[in-house]
């Protein structure tokens, strides 16, 4: 009885002193946008599910909404810090060196700038870079979209006969993609998709069409319009809004073969019967890490970046108009992706300029690209690893600027 009242009088000693370290923690948040973009949601809703799982309370996190990638980031940052925040967060590539200019200044709190590429390199051991392995889910959601293209294609609903546009001169099915701009970033997300198609599909083509511009309604509409105007049976997308996929239902309810793979967030509202699912990312996973470190005084690695083996990323729920099958081969894939038999860039799956890759020389310098001058001096790995190009390893953020056959790049919109 006596060795039951010390463990139970334990736990309850633990959860105190848990619940007044959680006290301690104040956050604050920088956003490039707001709940109403698709990207910066998944930020927030990823911080309140890690922050209310470790019981803080919501006055513990302080929200800057759509901050530009400008001085008004840095300024924000010092606004936090005087609001008493020890952990402050940027959620756009564009407010890493406004971040890191706050990092140098106040060392006690720690910035972690998200999506970034360059903290390692600053030697500032409270600045912090994280991104998840989201190409791992863009594979997937390549499987759910290649799972579509092959029951039309069986049922004989989609064929030269029946819809030529859709083909081109080769016999290949047109897939579409409205990305935002040819960042390495963007480019890794669009091939493992379009590798995930095409390990259902073989005989498939993309055409990128990029609108400059991580959120814009009007342009990511007009984008995939574009693309389904010119045959695109699959638009795919790295984009925040909800453009592309409201563009497709209107044409799919107009009567065209077209279908949705949308980002960040379940699109099924926006299109029920166009969408097949989305890529996302599951941020609580490394908020939830992020915050705990800074709990207990602990001090994260200056890369973080996890997919499938780490739960932080996933595709949304698949929508009605999935092919019969499909969630069971999305299972067979994410377990293969996550006990590591299958790997999203086998180079024996693509060629670039008709050649398999054997080498793929990563530099990790950041050049200054205004000036022309390197900001910081990074070494060169060996991209190529046991016959895979192995992404987010080196840092967190992407680095795969292939361009492999079957995809081509279009000018911005």
């Amino acid at each position: 009885m006596k060795k039951l009242i010390a463990l139970v009088l334990a736990a309850v000693l633990c959860m105190a002193a848990c619940a007044a370290l959680a006290a301690d923690l104040k956050v604050g948040v920088i956003l490039i946008g707001d709940e109403t973009e698709g990207y910066s949601l998944a930020h927030m809703d990823g911080i309140k599910a890690a922050a209310a799982e470790l019981g803080m309370d919501d006055s513990q996190i302080i929200w800057k909404y759509k901050v530009p990638e400008d001085q008004t980031c840095y300024d924000s940052a010092l606004d936090l810090v005087g609001q008493g925040c020890n952990v402050i967060i940027s959620n756009s590539y564009g407010h890493q060196s406004y971040m890191a200019l706050a990092a140098e200044e106040f060392p006690d709190v720690t910035f972690v700038a998200m999506t970034g590429d360059f903290a390692a390199l600053t030697g500032l051991d409270n600045f912090k870079n994280a991104f998840t392995r989201v190409y791992e889910s863009r594979y997937v959601s390549g499987v759910v979209a290649g799972m579509k293209l092959a029951e039309l294609l069986e049922s004989g609903e989609l064929s030269a006969e029946t819809q030529p546009n859709s083909f081109d001169a080769d016999g290949n099915v047109k897939i579409g993609y409205v990305g935002a701009f040819d960042y390495a970033e963007v480019v890794s997300g669009y091939t493992a998709f379009f590798l995930g198609v095409r390990s259902i599909v073989p005989n498939v083509t993309m055409e990128v069409m990029y609108t400059n511009s991580w959120f814009d309604i009007d342009k990511e509409g007009a984008a995939a319009e574009a693309l389904i105007a010119k045959g695109a049976v699959i638009i795919g997308q790295h984009a925040d809004s909800t453009g592309a996929p409201a563009a497709t239902q209107k044409l799919h309810d107009a009567g065209t073969i077209c279908y949705s793979i949308g980002y960040n967030i379940d699109m099924l509202p926006t299109a029920p019967t166009a969408a097949l699912t989305s890529a996302t990312n599951v941020w609580s996973a490394f908020y939830g890490e992020l915050f705990t470190a800074a709990m207990n005084g602990e001090s994260m690695d200056a890369d973080w970046a996890h997919g499938y083996d780490g739960g932080a990323v996933a595709i949304t729920e698949l929508g009605e108009s999935c092919a019969e099958g499909t969630a069971e081969k999305v299972a067979e894939v994410e377990a293969a992706i996550k006990d590591g038999t299958l790997k999203v860039f086998d180079t024996s799956t693509f060629t670039v300029g008709g050649e398999t890759v054997t080498s793929a020389p990563c530099d990790m310098t950041i050049m200054d690209f205004a000036t022309g001058t390197v900001m910081y001096e990074g070494e060169t790995y060996e991209g190529i690893v046991d016959g895979a190009f192995e992404e987010s390893t080196f840092r967190s953020a992407p680095y795969f600027t292939l361009r492999i056959d079957g995809i081509v790049e279009d000018a911005a919109q």
